[in-house]
């Protein structure tokens, strides 16, 4: 079957389209034939050779984490089913033609929704979900600030938040200002604003990763932050002992979500609140632009690659 690989640590041009072998369907296990997957933050890590400890060195290496495609066997599910979901925490090659699962890592797919455009919510969806529900446990009337906010996790928190009735403050490049608000902020400021101008915050959401400490003391009494980002050993040092000591303590999560997470998300997207929002769709064969793109900033929403 045809996948994103690559054979050495590098930029973005070391991505091809190759071939591996199809996947062995063992039993209990779900065979999905994918029709996309997004480009997320963690591959460009891993591609880069940032995570080679704990990728090792044996090639060739594939990327993609979350997908949207239709069943082609397995328990839980008919055949020709339309599903989305993500592979199991620490591994990476959702951006093939195929995955093989276990059930749990599966849901059905938003009703009517194309399977391109579903393919850039599951992974951001279902971060956003467990960082702002989960680990903030933000309620209706709170300040929510927004790092990042025309970004993949980004763009589906300020959408959240405003589906928890919370009000929305985003942080975003001056030229998506317009798009973040389209989205259902309630203030959209220039990230290049001086943290300290920009008042008092409940909830803190930072998909940026660097100078935590800056956004940290918006925290008003009992206010919470969740990073979910990581640019230096500083900063994991900083959240790290900011999850421990002193007051309004920084939540941290490695996500690693399972079929009720992916089913909330189906139900959020059907209702209305929440919606895929894809910057560009690139054939599988230009795996390494759409790493380009998502590592030149600016983006608006996901990057998606078309499998099927």
């Amino acid at each position: 079957m045809r996948a994103a690989l690559f054979d050495r640590y590098g930029p973005p041009e070391v991505l091809y389209e190759g071939t591996v072998p199809d996947p062995e369907v063992r039993p209990g296990h779900v065979l999905v034939r994918v029709h996309a997957a997004s480009v997320n933050g963690g591959e460009l890590m891993g591609r880069s050779g940032r995570l080679k400890l704990l990728l090792g060195r044996e090639f060739p290496k594939r990327v993609g984490i979350d997908f949207a495609g239709e069943v082609v066997s397995g328990p839980g599910f008919a055949p020709g089913a339309h599903v989305w979901g993500g592979l199991p925490r620490g591994r990476f090659g959702s951006a093939a033609e195929y995955v093989v699962v276990r059930p749990r890592q599966l849901a059905p797919s938003p009703a009517g929704l194309d399977l391109v455009q579903a393919a850039a919510l599951p992974g951001v969806g279902t971060t956003a979900i467990t960082a702002l529900r989960d680990k903030a446990r933000l309620r209706r009337g709170e300040r929510l600030l927004v790092r990042g906010a025309s970004g993949g996790v980004g763009s589906v928190a300020v959408q959240l938040g405003k589906a928890y009735g919370a009000h929305v403050t985003a942080l975003a490049g001056k030229a998506t200002l317009d798009f973040v608000r389209e989205l259902g902020a309630d203030e959209a400021i220039d990230y290049r604003t001086d943290p300290a101008d920009l008042g008092r915050f409940d909830v803190v959401l930072d998909t940026r990763g660097s100078t935590p400490g800056a956004y940290r003391r918006l925290l008003g009494p009992g206010g919470r932050m969740v990073g979910i980002a990581f640019r230096s050993a500083a900063d994991v040092g900083y959240l790290l002992g900011s999850a421990v000591f002193g007051p309004r303590r920084v939540r941290f999560f490695s996500g690693n979500p399972k079929t009720e997470l992916f089913a909330d998300l189906t139900a959020l997207v059907e209702s209305g609140a929440v919606r895929p929002v894809v910057d560009a769709v690139h054939p599988l064969a230009d795996v390494a632009a759409a790493h380009r793109a998502l590592e030149a900033g600016g983006v608006r929403g996901k990057h998606v690659l078309r499998i099927g």
